[in-house]
């Protein structure tokens, strides 16, 4: 009898360890997939002769290798550190472009000849300054 509740005390042990390594697990993988969720580039760089890994939400950050794939992988493997290492300083991480809510608004200052041409070019296609550039803006 105190074999089986041995047994079973030790079968219970392992199933809270088994479920301990798996909750630690799927928050490495929240973490990751909040990761994913920034937004990379990966580009060539003449001057390194390497592919160069980007992260527009970190600015600072890049990441040089031989493949592409390698690239992505780097970067993405130091963002995920950085995002660690800022929380565990109780410092907010940037928060994904994907995940920003945007107003479809922003100014934009131009010098005054270039507002008088586009104020013309409006006023000659009949439609208003604000949809004549965005509709340049759209063509980018």
């Amino acid at each position: 009898m105190q074999e089986e509740a041995r047994a079973l005390d030790n079968s219970i042990i392992s199933d809270i360890i088994l479920n301990v390594r798996i909750s630690k697990i799927l928050i490495k993988m929240r973490m990751s997939l909040q990761n994913d969720r920034y937004t990379y580039r990966i580009t060539w760089s003449d001057e390194d002769e390497e592919y160069i890994g980007l992260c527009a939400e970190f600015p600072s950050m890049s990441w040089l290798a031989r493949t592409p794939e390698s690239a992505l992988h780097g970067i993405r493997k130091a963002v995920a550190e950085a995002v660690i290492d800022m929380r565990n300083k109780n410092e907010s991480p940037p928060l994904p472009l994907s995940s920003r809510s945007y107003s479809g608004k922003f100014v934009v200052r131009v010098p005054p000849e270039i507002h008088r041409e586009l104020a013309i070019k409006a006023a000659e296609e009949g439609v208003s300054l604000n949809r004549l550039v965005s509709a340049k803006l759209s063509d980018l």
